[in-house]
């Protein structure tokens, strides 16, 4: 299956035993819809929790507010609160993941990597142009 969304906190790395490594982060998903007979735009949210145990570098890389593709299984979590009600959550389990708009960076840290545009990265003075 693949999904995409925009990354809604960084993600965290936690380490489950000496040899092994998951990264954690969560999703969103805007979506729209019109419900018939109607004019108003109906605007829906998802959030979905994953987990990533392929790379654990890439976690340096998953910022909030970065877009990314994923591929892999959706799964489902239930359990109960504490009133009794049951509740669930989405679990997607990762299997390969693409950035595909980094996060921007933030002004107050630079411990917010992101990778420069290519726009950023060509600029020249108009006075070095050689035409």
């Amino acid at each position: 299956m693949e999904i995409t969304g925009r990354i809604t906190a960084d993600a965290t790395l936690h380490k489950v035993n000496r040899d092994k490594q998951v990264v954690n982060f969560s999703i969103a998903i805007n979506d729209s819809y019109k419900p018939k007979n109607s004019s108003e735009v109906k605007e829906i949210v998802t959030y979905i929790d994953c987990s990533y145990w392929l790379n654990s570098k890439s976690a340096e890389w998953l910022k909030k507010g970065a877009l990314v593709q994923l591929f892999g299984r959706i799964g489902l979590s239930v359990y109960s609160s504490s009133d009794g009600k049951a509740l669930g959550r989405l679990t997607f389990h990762t299997n390969s993941l693409k950035i595909l708009v980094f996060a921007k960076r933030s002004e107050q840290g630079a411990n917010n990597s992101v990778v420069p545009t290519p726009q950023a990265q060509l600029a020249e003075p108009a006075e070095d142009l050689p035409f």
